[in-house]
């Protein structure tokens, strides 16, 4: 997600707090086409948790806006109490994907309390974007361990691999 809407879209609701943009970015990810069993299993949408400081810091997590926003689109509950980040981990931005997955590793675990509700249910993980996979596999993991059946993952955006062909701004709103 380099350049172009999506990019742009991302950058608004993470950096410059324009809330608003992650009902529009939900209804995007709410087009998915997801098998039957799926949308019929689904127990909860779950974002990826940011730490407390950058919590502080930003003042909001955008994964739980863009969370939030999808859970009304898709009428199923928003559980935002199951999952946490138990330590601060450095920016993702300029890591390589073995750092990014160091990075992560371990940062997450269930909440105290949670693990009954978690106990077969599919859970949901929303964020924003996804790079090398690196913190949604760290919070899918703690959320396995903490008795979670099934995990799928849906995101925003995907950052561009080397080689992807560039998709313009039309191609974006087309589709």
């Amino acid at each position: 997600m380099d350049e172009g809407t999506g990019a742009a879209l991302v950058h608004a609701l993470k950096y410059d707090g324009w809330h608003a943009v992650a009902r529009p970015m939900a209804r995007r990810m709410a087009r998915l086409d997801w098998p039957r069993d799926v949308v019929r299993e689904r127990s909860a949408l779950v974002p990826v948790p940011l730490s407390v400081t950058r919590h502080r810091e930003r003042g909001y997590n955008q994964a739980e806006r863009l969370a939030s926003a999808l859970a009304a689109e898709w009428r199923i509950p928003l559980w935002t109490d199951v999952l946490e980040r138990n330590r601060d981990t450095r920016s993702q931005v300029r890591l390589t994907p073995s750092e990014r997955a160091s990075n992560v590793s371990g940062a997450f675990r269930v909440t105290r309390g949670a693990h009954a509700r978690l106990r077969g249910a599919h859970i949901m993980l929303v964020d924003d974007v996804i790079t090398t996979a690196a913190t949604i596999n760290a919070a899918a993991q703690a959320l396995s361990d903490g008795g979670a059946r099934i995990i799928s993952c849906a995101t925003f955006g995907r950052a561009p691999e080397p080689g992807d062909r560039a998709v313009s701004d039309y191609d974006f709103i087309r589709n």
